[in-house]
């Protein structure tokens, strides 16, 4: 990777990857885009298949994993839909803030996504559960944050509406399938380090259910670009100071996991619907 041009010309770098991969896969344009967090990489089994798979250090601009639990590999699926093919773009994995390389190859993959065609794209995450009424293994559809990072991936005068950041029109969609999910606001926080309970008390005081280290510059990169977006955020464990527990990092991948089949299902139901 030439990491003087991923930070001086950021779009550029990802119209290359986006051409890259066209190349890897011989398909020129995907529709949606998925990057699957923390013990997520089992709910692709439901996709099926993949037609294509390869490693990030492939393709322009992207870093290797540096996480337990993500995997750094990019797959295309192809998912039937009435009579024709639905192309997905699936990230087995991403950079995240606290690896210290910076904002641009954190949301890297989001914009390479988007200029390889993806109209949708759905980020997933683990997360600490701030509301206490949420049960470790649980979905909760993503639909406000707050940053507590004072990071952004936009520079200079570049003013984004965030009203309807996480689409309400795809959540909707979603609920459709399944009626029992619920909605939350994600406050991002930098990490590594777990949040402390004041920590969770301030976020939980300022409206958060959910507390993690990911997903909200993926989000506001690709909605700068015009893509909608999707948050599903997987309770793996209760925020520091709500049950009295240590956290630790094998238990938050093993909780994704147990609860990767029904995602992974529920994410092939959804995805035809949302085109």
């Amino acid at each position: 990777m030439n990491s003087s041009e991923l930070y001086s010309d950021p779009l550029g770098t990802a119209t290359k990857a986006a051409a890259h991969i066209a190349v890897l896969t011989g398909v020129p344009q995907h529709d949606v885009a998925l990057v699957m967090g923390s013990g997520w990489v089992d709910a692709c089994t439901a996709l099926g298949t993949p037609s294509h798979e390869f490693s990030t250090n492939e393709v322009t601009g992207f870093l290797p994993p540096t996480v337990q639990g993500q995997s750094g590999k990019i797959r295309s699926y192809e998912i039937p839909h009435q009579g024709g093919t639905i192309r997905a773009l699936v990230f087995l994995g991403r950079t995240h803030l606290y690896e210290g390389k910076g904002m641009e190859p954190v949301v890297h993959g989001v914009r390479t996504a988007v200029k390889a065609g993806c109209n949708i794209v759905i980020l997933t995450n683990a997360s600490g559960g701030i509301n206490v009424n949420y049960r470790v293994g649980q979905p909760v559809l993503i639909r406000d944050h707050i940053s507590l990072t004072a990071a952004s991936p936009l520079i200079g005068a570049d003013f984004v509406d965030l009203t309807d950041l996480y689409s309400k029109r795809i959540r909707d969609i979603v609920k459709s399938e399944d009626s029992s999910l619920q909605e939350g606001v994600y406050a991002h926080f930098r990490g590594p380090s777990y949040e402390t309970p004041a920590e969770i008390h301030m976020a939980r005081t300022l409206g958060a259910d959910l507390a993690g280290m990911s997903t909200v510059p993926e989000a506001i990169a690709a909605h700068a670009m015009g893509a909608e977006i999707l948050g599903i955020s997987l309770v793996t464990n209760a925020a520091a100071g709500v049950s009295g527990d240590k956290l630790n990092h094998e238990e938050v991948i093993a909780a994704g996991k147990e609860a990767a089949n029904r995602m992974g299902a529920l994410l092939k139901g959804v995805i035809p619907k949302l085109l």
